[in-house]
Order: structure tokens, then sequence, then C-alpha cells
């Protein structure tokens, strides 16, 4: 594993001796990504996955602000450098990404963490915003013990799991009117996660639309007093397991 001054596969992100772009291994694959340290310079280790968007500024600021909550947050980059705002290329980028692929550099992003000193504890959580809310759910199907905290926003995995290994407490943000998303398919992997596992999800919804949270506003459905609520649940919940009202 690698850090390195070089603008993340050609995008210049601002940066201070706080945050790196990193390399990491995955099944002998080298991945890129984007790693901030809080500021006491160590902390719980959080993985933050992008929107189909790609590895974006939205995501470096939201890598950043986990950073300034006091974890030592990473976005790996699913994408390898791409990046969009165009929706018909993003769902190719999506399509064109191998579940296998993004699940095995999501494992190796859960590995570089915790073999990080400056990672506190022996399992990391995870965040994720609608590709990678889904990527979020699989990740904590598939790593067991090694995620503690698994936080969707409005998104759900591509393919049926298997959720009996998961033991992560699962806060998901979720909109009520999702153009993307049916209510029914939410409700059915909170029930199948309950079944598998014994324990009960905590599914928020809001009243607003798809991608609320993201204030670069691609799909226009940003809703800054929605996005607050559902910021301070996560940070609460991150914390100390517990989310406001």
């Amino acid at each position: 594993m690698t850090d390195t001054t070089d603008d993340l596969r050609g995008r210049a992100i601002d940066s201070d001796d706080s945050e790196h772009n990193v390399t990491f291994d995955s099944g002998g694959r080298t991945v890129h990504g984007f790693l901030k340290l809080p500021p006491s310079g160590s902390g719980p280790g959080i993985i933050v996955i992008q929107e189909w968007w790609g590895l974006t500024t939205h995501i470096a600021d939201l890598t950043r602000r986990f950073a300034a909550e006091g974890f030592v947050a990473l976005a790996p980059d699913l994408f390898g450098g791409r990046t969009t705002h165009d929706s018909a290329e993003a769902a190719g980028l999506l399509e064109a990404l191998p579940v296998e692929q993004a699940a095995a550099d999501l494992s190796g992003a859960v590995d570089y963490l915790l073999e990080r000193s400056e990672v506190v504890g022996d399992a990391v959580s995870a965040v994720g915003f609608c590709m990678g809310g889904g990527f979020v759910l699989a990740l904590a199907a598939q790593q067991g013990d090694r995620i503690a905290k698994a936080v969707p926003f409005y998104g759900l995995p591509r393919v049926p799991q298997d959720y009996s290994k998961l033991s992560a407490q699962v806060l998901g943000h979720y909109a009520e009117t999702d153009e993307w998303l049916d209510r029914a398919d939410i409700d059915a992997v909170a029930a199948a996660i309950e079944e598998q596992t014994g324990q009960r999800v905590d599914f928020r919804f809001y009243p607003a639309g798809h991608a609320f949270l993201n204030d670069e506003n691609l799909l226009g459905t940003y809703d800054a007093e929605q996005a607050d609520l559902a910021w301070r649940r996560t940070v609460e919940f991150l914390h100390d397991g517990s989310t406001p009202d």
C-alpha cells in the first residue's frame, strides 16, 4: 500500500498534510483511493463508497466531513479514475463494473484501513450513496464482524445477498419520493436481514427525492433540511450507535 502526492488519477483535489491519494491491493490489482485523517491523527476507520458518478468532488468532500468528525476516512475509486455528470454515462459505468471486482476492491479497502496504524479498533464502518449504498450492505454481508456499522443512503445491492454473516449495526436513509427504488424492495431487504440475522435494521425515510444529500444537485433533488437531518443521524449513529429523532 502506498501514499502518493499526485492528483488522484489526474483529478485535482485541494489537499493538506492530513489527506493523501493512496493505492492498495485488490487480488493483485492496484486500486486508488482518497484518504483523509482526522484532526487528532487517528480514530476509527470508515469507508466512503461513491455514487455512480464516480469519486467526485462531492465524495471527496464527504470524506473530509467524516474525517472532521474523528474518522480515518477512505473513499475507494471503484471506476478507476472515471467520473461523469451525465446520467446515461454513469449508468454505463455502473453496468460495466463487475460486482465481483467491486466486492474485491472494497474488501481490499477494509484490509488497507485495518492495516494502517492510525486506525483504532479491529473493525471499520462503511457508508455509501446510491450505488455505494447498495455496496455498503453487500460489504457488511460479506465481511461479517470486520464491518461494525453500515450506513446506506438510497441504495440496495444489485444482486440478492446472503446476510447470515452480517453483524454490523445498520442505519439506512431512503427517500419517500424515489423514482429509482421501490419501497417494497427496501422493505424486503430489511426483512431479509432481520430473518437471517435476528437483528432489526433502522431504515429511515425522508420527504425528499433520490440523492437528497448530494449538494452538487445533479438530479435536482438536493434537500438541505433533510440532508442535514440524515447527516446528524449518521454521525451520532457512527459514534455511539444511537440516532436522534
